[in-house]
């Protein structure tokens, strides 16, 4: 592979940018859900344990799409990929 050839061709291009569309949307829906309990809890201390329920529960996927998506990404980039 010389260093001007293209990494990718355009169909691997636009299904990395699939795959970082989804995984953008799903951090955004964690957040949203994070910042809605966040403001109950402030009003209702009863909700403070479905955050943190909702918490544990979803960042544990958010980090595994962004480790597929780093390794997508990572073996679009090495040599002879």
């Amino acid at each position: 592979m010389e260093p001007t050839d293209p990494v990718m061709n355009r169909s691997e291009l636009e299904a990395l940018h699939q795959k970082y569309r989804e995984m953008k949307h799903g951090i955004n829906n964690m957040f949203a859900v994070i910042m809605a309990l966040s403001e109950l809890g402030q009003r209702n201390p009863a909700h403070l344990e479905r955050l943190a329920k909702a918490v544990l529960e979803r960042t544990g996927d958010i980090v595994n799409q962004l480790t597929a998506f780093g390794e997508a990404l990572g073996a679009k980039l090495k040599p002879g990929s």
